[in-house]
């Protein structure tokens, strides 16, 4: 029989395929891999900020993901500095300060490692709840705005001249982002959490002929990496957050002895 903190963790983990399906394939498609791991870093910051007002760090980290994804829309159209560059430095730098300031917070006792590898297993009802929630939000504002995501992902240039609000999509997508890393810190932690992102959809890439195709493909496959790494985990007992990512490794090395459809 199945533990009930098992299926808790396994209707979380499913949750989480369904939005990085799609938002992971809109990465790889436009090779910003470098800006999931740079939002996941951050995400340190908002847990030492919220450590040391003594706040939820769920609140602080989403907050502070938010807040960072309006800052780079913000900036990287500039062009003041490479993107590249710009991101090293909020990656880096956000880590950093977070690292301080959790070494600073009243509250030594904190498993750190929850934070770095995620907690998959033990997950209340509300937290299902909330992720229930955010995960709803996530698949409706995809379905409202995919055309005009996918347009400016194949040719910004054209877009524009079509009528898409190209910098208005943009915030919302990095908006997005924010909150599906925001939520996967919970789950899979900082360290994990943009695998989960990029390895579905780059599997998927290889076996996939339209956008379309690509994200339904990617979320059965993060799902199918979710059960497999649970089952691991479960008969194994393995980390979960790990398994989860190993069997999503796995299932992209089988990928290669497919045949490229693109």
């Amino acid at each position: 029989m199945i533990p009930g903190f098992m299926i808790s963790a396994g209707l979380a983990g499913l949750m989480l395929a369904l939005i990085t399906g799609p938002l992971g394939s809109l990465i790889v498609w436009r090779r910003m891999a470098y800006f999931g791991e740079a939002m996941a870093h951050a995400t340190m910051l908002g847990i030492g900020i919220s450590l040391l007002l003594e706040l939820s760090p769920a609140l602080g980290v989403t907050l502070l993901c938010l807040l960072l994804a309006l800052l780079l829309a913000r900036l990287q159209p500039q062009k003041f500095l490479a993107s590249d560059s710009l991101l090293g430095i909020v990656s880096h730098g956000s880590l950093a300060l977070g690292l301080l300031l959790v070494s600073l917070s009243s509250q030594p006792q904190m498993n750190l490692e929850a934070f770095l590898l995620g907690d998959l297993l033990s997950l209340t009802h509300r937290d299902l709840v909330k992720i229930t929630l955010l995960t709803a939000g996530v698949l409706t504002a995809l379905a409202l705005s995919w055309s005009s995501l996918v347009a400016i992902t194949v040719q910004e240039e054209l877009a524009q001249i079509e009528g898409v609000r190209v910098g208005q999509v943009n915030t919302l997508f990095l908006c997005l982002v924010a909150l599906t890393i925001a939520l996967g810190i919970q789950l899979l932690g900082v360290i994990l959490i943009t695998a989960m992102l990029i390895m579905p959809a780059a599997t998927a890439r290889r076996m996939s002929r339209s956008p379309e195709q690509m994200a339904v493909l990617a979320i059965v496959l993060g799902c199918s990496g979710v059960v497999l790494g649970l089952a691991l985990s479960l008969f194994a007992d393995t980390p979960t957050g790990p398994s989860i990512i190993s069997a999503n490794l796995l299932l992209f090395g089988l990928s290669w002895l497919l045949p490229k459809r693109l």
